[in-house]
């Protein structure tokens, strides 16, 4: 009996532990109205979490996160559109932080250069299955069988 209410203890033990870890902190942010809320979730999800890399910062934890929403909220309630916004994170954080970056010399390259590979892969791959089907003829000229002759005649 005794073993048991040890059982108990340790999976309440174990079961408090979890919860404790399982409670995410909210912010609790308050807006003057609904549009400035929209705008606020509409840039978080645009803007990408330079820590998690893979996740915007309005589903990231990680503290440089909640700065970025910290500063955007600010920015919203200082009059800021939202472009001036986008440009100020742009300039702190680099173009890494937006989930789709303007498209710019530098970027247009991003999609340039994949396609060139692809279509010049594509293309040697063709002509090469090309030349392998077309083979090595098998009959030799007239020229080619009298060298032959001449060689095995040589040879015995």
């Amino acid at each position: 009996m005794k073993w048991l209410r040890t059982y108990y203890a340790g999976l309440v033990l174990v079961c408090a532990l979890l919860a404790s870890g399982a409670q995410a902190s909210s912010e609790l942010l308050t807006f003057d109205n609904d549009g400035l809320r929209d705008r606020y979730e509409e840039l978080s999800f645009q803007f990408r979490c330079p820590k998690c890399q893979n996740q915007n910062v309005a589903d990231s934890n990680a503290p440089i996160s909640q700065d970025i929403r910290q500063k955007t909220y600010e920015m919203l309630h200082q009059g800021f559109n939202d472009q001036e916004i986008i440009d100020f994170m742009v300039d702190r954080y680099t173009e890494f932080v937006i989930y789709k970056p303007q498209m710019s010399f530098v970027t247009i390259w991003l999609w340039i250069v994949p396609a060139f590979l692809l279509i010049s892969g594509l293309t040697l791959l063709i002509r090469l299955t090309r030349s392998s089907r077309q083979g090595v003829p098998t009959e030799l000229t007239a020229d080619e069988q009298q060298r032959l002759k001449a060689l095995m005649e040589d040879k015995s």
